[in-house]
């Protein structure tokens, strides 16, 4: 039987979010530049969404670029720009064959006005399709995120639209980036790295994580399906015991 065959559809994840993590390094052991990397990563991105999405997940959110990324040298910087912006117009038929409605979030006024703008196009472009949504996380970090919620809602305070005693996760989470998105039910991280790098900190509270050594440009269809099939193995009690639970 293939791992495909072992998923139980009935039980897939709602969100799945990924951290791409491993490009650099998989461009440094063939001793290529680390853009060449970020090259070979874009095509597993295109492996994992068109497997999300005849698998079933209703919801990938991807980590493509942190606020942090910044700091990179400034042509790796740039090159990741570019990529950004010719991937985009390379998908969109990809996007739209598959019925897949694209999303972002992140300080996106940040990016470069040329990929800014085809962001924004391919965005509304499928803002009507219904199979899966695809969210790309582009100059994000939750902790400006959080800061984000916490500034607005002071605002709001302030100004008497609301008062501090309403102020629950429901008021929260329409305040986050992902207020349109459930909570994430597995993160994925690639390349061995154990970590959470400023990623979705509130979504990811009752998270399952997956970590693998597997170098992004190396994660296939078949590592997904791994992934997916360790979830449907674990027990997901949210606080309860086992015994609640059955």
């Amino acid at each position: 039987m293939s791992l495909k065959d072992q998923i139980l559809t009935d039980k897939l994840p709602n969100h799945v979010a990924i951290i791409m993590d491993g490009n650099g390094r998989w461009a440094k052991q063939r001793g290529m530049l680390r853009v060449l990397g970020h090259e070979s990563g874009a095509k597993s991105v295109r492996d994992i969404v068109e497997a999300s999405a005849e698998i079933g997940i209703k919801n990938l959110t991807l980590y493509a670029f942190s606020t942090e990324n910044w700091k990179r040298p400034k042509l790796e910087v740039q090159t990741l720009m570019k990529l950004l912006v010719k991937s985009l117009k390379k998908e969109i038929k990809t996007l739209q064959e598959n019925n897949i409605r694209l999303l972002a979030i992140g300080c996106l006024h940040d990016l470069p006005k040329k990929a800014h703008q085809e962001l924004s196009e391919v965005i509304d472009k499928t803002k009507n399709n219904t199979h899966m949504t695809l969210t790309l996380a582009l100059s994000y970090g939750s902790r400006e995120e959080i800061v984000k919620v916490i500034k607005e809602l002071t605002d709001k305070v302030k100004n008497n639209i609301i008062s501090v005693e309403s102020i629950d996760e429901s008021i929260i989470n329409k305040h986050l980036y992902t207020h349109d998105l459930p909570d994430v039910d597995l993160l994925i991280r690639t390349s061995g790295e154990q970590r959470i790098s400023n990623f979705l900190l509130w979504q990811i509270a009752y998270a399952e994580l997956y970590f693998t050594d597997i170098l992004w440009p190396d994660f296939k269809k078949n590592d997904l399906y791994q992934a997916l099939i360790n979830y449907q193995n674990r027990e997901r009690r949210f606080g309860k015991t086992s015994e609640q639970l059955s």
